[in-house]
């Protein structure tokens, strides 16, 4: 399978995407900094190293999420994100 490079909010937020098993995913870094990301189809955010503090769109409250934590978010929302450190995440788009 091809291995597609993606950048994002001035090469802050970088991903390579794949899939396997007909399942596609993402692993990336987000660099320091507040971020919004939108969603076409439903996914799960694992946190690999750092931390995340994220608000999915329609609440109201920011929730860490520690290296070694997950969080999903519905098709066809998205979620803020804020992090003070480089912060390895893979995606799982399901």
């Amino acid at each position: 399978m091809p291995i597609d490079h993606s950048k994002y909010f001035d090469d802050k937020v970088q991903s390579l995407a794949s899939e396997r098993h007909g399942r596609k995913f993402s692993v990336g870094i987000i660099s320091a900094g507040s971020f919004h990301f939108g969603t076409g189809v439903a996914e799960r955010m694992t946190v690999i190293s750092g931390m995340l503090t994220v608000k999915l769109d329609g609440t109201d409250e920011f929730i860490n999420y520690p290296a070694g934590t997950n969080f999903e978010v519905a098709a066809n929302s998205g979620f803020d994100v804020k992090t003070t450190t480089d912060t390895a995440y893979q995606c799982e788009y399901l």
